[in-house]
């Protein structure tokens, strides 16, 4: 007789965030890759977060959607399929959550990331993550990864489906005229010369919604640029405000396309500061609501792991 099954482990990584104030500063230190952050900047992230809950909800929502995919992949009384949460920045740390998942000596990894799409400079440092732990752990467990699931139709679906949530925030006559503002996370503009598909895929994310929801005008920008003299990839999320202002439009509909859960960049950078700006110049701007651990992003989760596990492993 054969043994019993053994699992295939999903591991579900996302970037993390500091669980109290107190660990702004070293949070901040890992992202910045061992180097101290300014002062300035840390008592400046700390009040971010003291304005929007006073910790980062990315662990506690990246859990809830390991425990519900886990149970979606399952089915009833199933046991097949173990989803451990990994975090880039902070703890569980990708390590410790691979580590955790070769103690049930899992038939396959596949290592899946909460954002849709790929850029060697967000995905390809995830991968680097798991490949790091698989050489400190010498481990011969076969992984693949999603590199991508940028125009999966189940998330484009509820994408559409968000809009038209956050569209019912505006008054009844003016909803079918209200511009929809996509948002991306910014990456150094060198992402360009080296080929990435980031831009394109974050365009291609926002073309197949359009298909779904026809806006009268839709633009794409990208927000939450990092700290440096390089140039950023553009237009900026603020620059293009100002030119829907220009043009006349007085309300506004934020989707962040680019991020699948709420944190730091939704719940400060559009939800404070982008709408401090827009009601500066009179405008009314509101956003979508992100699909967290909702039963849409579950369902696009389940589909992309099923029809991942016959792909190559490494």
């Amino acid at each position: 007789m054969s043994g019993p099954q053994r699992p295939i482990a999903v591991l579900l990584m996302a970037m993390g965030g500091p669980d109290n104030v107190e660990n702004v500063e070293p949070y901040l230190r890992d992202v910045r890759g061992g180097r101290p952050a300014p002062l300035d900047l840390v008592e400046e992230i700390k009040e971010r977060y003291r304005l929007t809950g006073g910790k980062s909800p990315v662990l506690e929502i990246t859990r809830e959607v390991a425990r519900k995919l886990e149970q979606k992949l399952n089915g009833p009384g199933g046991e097949r399929y173990r989803v451990a949460v990994g975090l880039r920045h902070w703890r569980p740390s990708i390590r410790e959550a691979y580590e955790e998942l070769m103690g049930e000596r899992p038939e396959q990894v596949i290592g899946l990331c909460m954002a849709p799409q790929y850029s060697s400079m967000s995905i390809g440092a995830y991968i680097g993550k798991v490949e790091e732990a698989r050489r400190a752990l010498r481990s011969v467990c076969p992984v693949s990864y999603v590199e991508s699931w940028h125009r999966h139709p189940r998330l484009i679906q509820a994408i559409a489906d968000n809009i038209q949530l956050g569209l019912q925030q505006f008054p009844s006559d003016v909803r079918a005229q209200v511009p929809i503002l996509f948002t991306a996370h910014s990456l150094p503009e060198r992402i360009v010369e080296m080929k990435d598909p980031y831009p394109h895929e974050v365009r291609g994310t926002m073309e197949a919604v359009c298909e779904r929801v026809r806006p009268v005008t839709a633009r794409l920008a990208f927000q939450s640029r990092g700290r440096s003299d390089e140039k950023w990839l553009g237009p900026d999320v603020g620059i293009m405000l100002d030119e829907l202002h220009r043009e006349g439009h007085k309300h506004v509909l934020v989707a962040p396309i680019g991020f699948v859960s709420d944190h730091l960049e939704v719940l400060y950078d559009i939800d404070i500061e982008l709408k401090r700006s827009a009601q500066a110049k009179g405008v009314h701007l509101e956003r979508i609501p992100m699909l967290n651990a909702s039963a849409a992003l579950i369902e696009t989760l389940a589909s992309v792991v099923r029809a991942h596990e016959a792909a190559p492993v490494r």
